[in-house]
């Protein structure tokens, strides 16, 4: 598993259900209008243009009421399953599948390798716009991937055949891959050092937490290695880099900003501190719609935060909320009653968890960047089982447009993924002794409507024929 346009929200959208329904009167685009303008020809030269009123439509049959998504395929794998732009991966990335069949295609499969050289983790590379490539094999796709033995390889989507491969170093564990510039440069994050049991109780603390590799991608070059230290961080229990930034987190629910550019100096805010009571931290990374903005995500909000220029001073930024995403619960604070020996009634006051799983709490905030949609998967503990919810909001304005119920059951101890990608949903979960399990959800439109959509577009094709014959 992250265009500047303008916010007219400037703050967050009060009361937890008001953020979910939209103010004023909105016109709803036609669908049949733009299908039958499309039929006609209206978008045969700007292919752009044609791309956009498709993924438009697309949009609109998502999230109108009678769309609905159904579990169309189940698979398990003793490995590790993972998703990427249509494809499927398999046995640690080695076989990759395709997911846009109404069947599972095999694309190919790699060769067996020992488990000390397989696939860790990896990230989609595709071809930038408009620059002049050495290869005629760098115009297409590839897997830009890290393996267990400490190398980077770039990997042909279409037939799995090695590209590229770069050696990072013997001294530390690189386990994760993310992207700091999308499609340009790549942070590669190692594991973080643990200080063995003779050296805690001999009193030694390992200062050095982790280790941050920054690359050029096509061809891959070093542009440096940053080592997270506590000693001139804190005592800090995580870092990431996105977007030229170094996201710094602590225990306490702080979180720091710097950057290489001295950002320490010239932001306004930029310590973000999310007032939550929970057993698992809350996380920040810049949104992946190139906006600028940022998201800070905890168990009952999703915040949306902007980056702008301090008035009468440009040299200078601040960090406000665009808008912010509540779950949906009732009050925090339950009221208990117990009976004392003597028979007297008490009532206690317990503040539960932001997180407690018997509360509506959000596990994974996505972005589907063709259709401009924030999915957010919601979970609440109800009985003995969890149950998942997928949310569509608008990207925009966070209005919530679409919620989409997931069939099977939730368990919040195990680890979980979801993807939202045009007209599919995916949910991979991992479960106990490595079983990993897939369950493809397919958009499915009443037919119904689609019958009364194809008559309305039939009706106005022959009328514009009709019109063109006198």
């Amino acid at each position: 598993m992250a265009t500047v346009v303008p916010r007219r929200t400037e703050g967050a959208l009060g009361p937890p259900r008001s953020a979910c329904v939209p103010t004023g009167s909105t016109r709803k685009p036609n669908v049949c209008l733009r299908l039958s303008r499309r039929a006609l020809g209206f978008f045969a030269r700007d292919a752009g243009v044609g791309l956009r009123t498709n993924l438009s439509i697309l949009r609109e049959l998502v999230c109108q009421e009678s769309t609905t998504f159904k579990n169309v395929w189940t698979t398990h794998s003793k490995t590790p399953i993972a998703y990427e732009r249509g494809r499927i991966y398999f046995n640690n990335y080695r076989c990759c599948v395709s997911s846009v069949a109404t069947e599972p295609r095999k694309l190919y499969e790699m060769p067996k390798c020992p488990k000390s050289e397989k696939i860790e983790d990896a990230l989609l590379w595709e071809c930038p716009v408009g620059e002049v490539l050495a290869k005629p094999s760098d115009y297409k796709s590839s897997l830009i991937a890290l393996t267990a033995h400490n190398w980077l390889l770039r990997i042909s989507t279409a037939t799995g055949k090695i590209l590229e491969e770069v050696y990072l170093a013997s001294y530390c564990k690189f386990r994760y891959l993310s992207w700091d510039t999308p499609q340009e440069v790549i942070a590669v994050k190692s594991a973080q050092n643990k200080s063995s049991a003779v050296a805690r109780q001999a009193g030694i603390q390992q200062s050095v937490l982790l280790y941050l590799a920054v690359f050029h991608v096509l061809p891959f070059s070093l542009i440096g290695i940053l080592e997270i230290n506590k000693k001139i961080f804190g005592n800090v229990t995580d870092a990431t880099l996105s977007h030229g930034i170094l996201i710094v987190m602590y225990s306490s629910g702080l979180i720091r900003l710097y950057s290489f550019q001295a950002i320490t100096e010239q932001a306004k805010n930029g310590i973000q501190e999310m007032e939550c009571c929970s057993l698992e931290s809350d996380w920040i990374y810049f949104h992946p719609d190139a906006s600028g903005r940022i998201i800070h995500v905890g168990p009952d909000q999703v915040k949306i935060l902007k980056l702008s220029e301090v008035e009468n001073n440009s040299s200078q930024h601040q960090i406000s909320e665009d808008f912010v995403i509540w779950a949906n619960r009732e009050n925090k604070n339950e009221n208990l009653f117990t009976v004392t020996a003597s028979g007297r009634v008490v009532k206690r006051n317990v503040n539960l968890l932001d997180d407690d799983p018997e509360q509506e709490t959000f596990k994974i905030v996505n972005y589907e960047d063709e259709l401009d949609l924030l999915s957010l998967v919601a979970v609440t503990q109800i009985d003995a089982e969890g149950r998942a919810r997928l949310d569509f909001h608008c990207n925009e304005h966070g209005t919530l447009l679409k919620s989409i119920p997931l069939v099977e059951s939730w368990d919040v101890t195990y680890s979980h993924e979801v993807y939202f990608d045009r007209d599919l949903v995916l949910h991979i979960e991992q479960k106990p002794n490595r079983v990993f399990s897939l369950y493809v959800y397919q958009m499915i439109c009443d037919p119904g409507e689609e019958e009364e959509e194809a008559e309305a577009v039939e009706e106005i094709l022959n009328r514009s024929c009709s019109k063109k014959v006198r």
